[in-house]
């Protein structure tokens, strides 16, 4: 007698495979659910796959637009980076991936669901908290955290082993000494060989980016058009074609910066679990955007809102790491920096080459910047003397206690000198 339905969030590679099997030997009834969030990967082999291997139902989703405007987008409002350095092409997408897991085990009337994140890693996580948010009420079975797997399968030689002896197609090409994740945004390596922090990544490791050395001699100058605060247009200047859809946008970007060798970082993170982990990334189009919209937000929105807004990006980009993207307190400061987005909007132009990003030029219907007021050619309706205020209070401020024990009329001059200095 079964024991339940329980939807697999299955990629068809050896590890997904092996638990679709594992998961019929304990009684279940298996619906496979492959999301297409950008991963080259053949579709339909995999359902094909699925399907050999006794899935009762198979699903493949085609999730990338919806990837882009509900999850991308956001993350590009926020300026999302982790630690400083990491575009969180992974955490973006698992929340992405879990809302259709748990809407199809809805659906299906699934009491469980089940993936293939290891416990040592942040995505189970990210996995559990999206569908506990979302579907209160199932059981998660991750089988990396039950003992009777875990102790079964001590490595890839026994899930080898098992595959064979289960008729589950192994891969035919060699495996490379590392694992990777793959999305439209981006494509992260980790483990096997670069589990060591001082070795240096194989030069045939990069499979989104061109070795900036060996990137194109001329550069692609581009035009993106945001408005409130999500590129909605990005222009090949030389080239003279557009797009303008989210996807075909993001898409065309990755190609670009692909070409040119931009978005590559090697870090050592720190994992919400509790360790630290050495993880290489690739994220051209997310590179691009950052660069482009950090300047015409700076360019159009208030200093005082912006310097909240920076903090709430950092909140958010933490929050979204460690797996919390459905809470409460990530809604909100969602909502906040969506209400900071109002008038970004307008154009940047900017240039694409040998792996970097340069800012040419802007321009905003609702800019900040008044050339008339800034300029030093042209006095216009500035008074001078609002410096000497602003000078005044700051030089108190600032001042050493030697000078503030002076006599009041020596103070007094200090304070007058650097007025006029």
């Amino acid at each position: 007698m079964s024991k339940g339905t329980v939807v697999l969030a299955y990629s068809g590679g050896l590890d997904t495979s092996c638990i679709l099997v594992w998961l019929k030997e304990q009684g279940y009834d298996v619906i496979t659910y492959l999301a297409n969030i950008g991963q080259d990967e053949d579709f339909e082999a995999a359902r094909k796959k699925a399907e050999s291997l006794g899935a009762k139902k198979v699903f493949v989703e085609d999730l990338r637009a919806e990837f882009v405007e509900d999850f991308i987008w956001p993350a590009v409002q926020a300026n999302a980076v982790y630690e400083d350095r990491y575009l969180m092409g992974t955490a973006v997408a698992r929340p992405c991936i879990a809302r259709r897991q748990v809407e199809i085990a809805r659906r299906e009337g699934a009491q469980f669901v089940s993936h293939g994140a290891t416990g040592k890693g942040n995505d189970q996580i990210r996995f559990e908290l999206t569908c506990y948010a979302l579907y209160p009420e199932v059981k998660i079975i991750a089988p990396w955290r039950i003992p009777e797997f875990y102790n079964r399968f001590r490595g890839r030689s026994d899930l080898m082993e098992y595959a064979k002896e289960h008729g589950i197609p192994v891969p035919v090409t060699p495996r490379a000494p590392w694992s990777m994740d793959a999305n439209l945004m981006h494509i992260s390596y980790e483990s096997g060989i670069l589990e060591n922090p001082k070795s240096h990544a194989p030069a045939d490791l990069y499979l989104m980016t061109k070795n900036p050395e060996d990137s194109p001699n001329v550069p692609d100058v581009l035009e993106i058009e945001f408005k409130k605060g999500v590129p909605v247009k990005v222009t090949n200047v030389k080239e003279g074609n557009s797009r303008n859809s989210p996807l075909d946008i993001f898409s065309y970007l990755n190609e670009i910066g692909g070409k040119h060798g931009v978005g590559r970082i090697d870090i050592v993170e720190n994992r919400f679990i509790g360790m630290k982990s050495r993880g290489i990334y690739e994220t051209p189009g997310g590179t691009v955007l950052l660069k482009a919209h950090l300047d015409i937000e700076t360019f159009t929105m208030d200093k005082e809102v912006r310097r909240i807004k920076q903090g709430l990006g950092i909140k958010f980009s933490e929050l979204v790491y460690n797996g919390f993207w459905y809470s409460p307190e990530c809604d909100f400061v969602r909502q906040c920096i969506s209400k900071s987005q109002e008038n970004v909007e307008g154009k940047v132009q900017l240039s694409v080459f040998k792996g970097q990003v340069y800012i040419m030029g802007r321009e905003s219907s609702k800019s900040l910047y008044n050339e008339e007021l800034v300029s030093m050619d042209v006095q216009g309706d500035y008074d001078p003397c609002d410096a000497s205020g602003f000078i005044r209070i700051n030089a108190v401020r600032l001042a050493p206690p030697s000078i503030l024990r002076m006599a009041p009329n020596s103070f007094t001059n200090c304070l007058l000198q650097a007025t006029h200095t």
